[in-house]
């Protein structure tokens, strides 16, 4: 963890990067700033983004995957920080990416959230790997967008059983 964690604290919301990389300041809520992230993505999916074809939500997502990327790599350079807690657009990303898989029903949604959120914090397999390997704002990413697949799939597949 960097040594200059200001940089991600309430009073630097008016910086457009910090705004952005919290999510609007979702990535500030404590305990668990990575969960409280993930349940307003679901929250701004299932009051928004769902409602629109899966192609649209499919280019929002490569279009919110890439902005963020892009932020936080330069972020991370400015500020020599690393993956903070608070910096919650790759689990925006990741869950967002997750839910073009699955129906809109509630249990989907909490299904897909749940599972990312498991996949996000255990880090099985691939989504492990990428997160020791990659580096800078491409590693923020990069896992995070692994366990949304993973967790899609999932949902998915258990959906098409039921």
């Amino acid at each position: 963890m960097g040594t200059n964690t200001s940089a991600l604290s309430l009073n630097q919301l008016a910086k457009p990067s910090v705004l952005w990389l919290t999510f609007f300041g979702a990535g500030l809520l404590r305990p668990a700033p990575g969960t409280w992230g993930s349940i307003v993505a679901l929250a701004v999916w299932w009051w928004g983004l769902s409602e629109w074809p899966v192609l649209t939500q499919g280019l929002v997502v490569v279009v919110y995957t890439l902005v963020s990327w892009w932020v936080c790599a330069k972020f991370l350079y400015r500020t020599g920080l690393h993956d903070e807690p608070q910096i919650v657009a790759d689990e925006v990303a990741g869950l967002w990416l997750a839910l073009l898989f699955v129906p809109v029903t509630w249990w989907a949604g909490l299904l897909a959230l749940a599972l990312f959120r498991l996949f996000d914090i255990a880090k099985p397999s691939l989504i492990g790997w990428l997160d020791r390997n990659t580096k800078g704002g491409l590693g923020v990413m990069a896992d995070d967008l692994a366990a949304g697949l993973a967790a899609g799939l999932i949902v998915a597949a258990l959906a098409g059983l039921a």
